[in-house]
């Protein structure tokens, strides 16, 4: 397990745990009060530090390593169903979007999402899960696969942000990003989506319209990350901490601003702490989004879709 800055007094205390049961186990002497008193103390010391997230630490968690990505969260959710699509049929496959139909509790979804890579060779694999033009057209070739067929449409949201590279300015990331929005409010099929990790900007907006728009407890949504807000602000990364908390980007925030639909509820220490918990309460909002969709109309389906969106960014003064 690796430890963000931040949950070092876990560390250290779960360090003096092992320790102590080490004892126990290889001398005579009686440990176990001990034992109970530093797990008493290191449950306390979690609830604290985890009730009392800023915004910043949770986009340290929303980024820890052992964070299950998008391909995790399919294998879990799908088992051996999922089969994966390759290919915009216009340039070439983008490894950053992943896509493909697979069975969630028996119904059929075909499943979009942008996945990161667990060390230096599959992160540059999968370009740290920064799509370039052709993954957002891959993305809308197998979303207009899904509607021809009446499949429903899951998006897993983990990106920093669309690639921002020369080659996909020159290749149309705009124009891509921009079209996958506009055929995505019009999708005759439901459409779920969940932002696992970082949503950034249009690289999550690309993939991130629909019915039901869900936010695990310890990611962010926002129009930029809190260090590229920072440097364009203050010309510096140090005040990364304060934009976050100007930012508001937080799945509570998002939920205040009526942005999403719910919160996923996180185990305690987040989504890396219990991997199978994660997935069962994943699973849930899935079954529970998609029966709350499935018996609407196409027409009442799109102007619902549609009205949900008119409505976002209205206020009175």
């Amino acid at each position: 397990m690796e430890y963000l800055d931040f949950e070092l007094p876990i560390k250290e205390l779960e360090d003096q745990l092992a320790k102590c049961q080490v004892i126990g186990q290889e001398s005579e002497v009686d440990v176990t009060n001990t034992c109970k008193q530093i797990n008493k103390k290191l449950i306390e010391t979690k609830k604290h530090i985890y009730k009392n997230l800023t915004a910043w630490q949770r986009v340290q968690l929303s980024r820890h390593p052992n964070r299950p990505y998008t391909l995790d969260h399919i294998k879990a959710l799908c088992g051996d169903t999922f089969l994966e699509l390759h290919g915009d049929r216009g340039f070439k496959d983008d490894k950053a979007m992943i896509g493909g139909l697979g069975k969630i509790d028996g119904q059929s979804f075909m499943i979009v999402g942008q996945q990161k890579g667990y060390n230096t060779k599959t992160r540059q694999y999968r370009n740290f899960g920064m799509a370039n033009p052709e993954g957002y057209r891959k993305a809308l070739r197998l979303m207009k696969m899904a509607e021809k067929f009446g499949i429903p449409v899951l998006t897993l949201i983990d990106t920093p942000g669309a690639y921002p590279g020369l080659e996909a300015e020159e290749r149309g990331q705009g124009e891509a990003i921009a079209r996958n929005i506009f055929e995505m409010v019009r999708l005759k099929v439901p459409i779920i989506t969940i932002i696992v990790g970082e949503g950034a900007s249009g690289g999550a907006l690309g993939i991130g319209v629909g019915d039901k728009v869900y936010m695990l407890e310890n990611t962010w949504y926002s129009v930029i990350s809190p260090e590229s807000c920072s440097s364009i602000l203050w010309k510096s990364w140090e005040y990364k901490e304060q934009a976050a908390e100007a930012l508001k980007l937080t799945s509570s925030d998002m939920k205040r601003q009526k942005l999403i639909d719910d919160i996923i509820p996180e185990p305690l220490g987040g989504a890396h702490y219990d991997r199978e918990t994660t997935f069962k309460t994943v699973e849930q909002y899935i079954t529970k989004g998609y029966n709350e969709l499935k018996d609407l109309s196409t027409k009442d389906l799109i102007a619902q879709r549609m009205d949900k969106y008119s409505k976002m960014g209205e206020y009175k003064e």
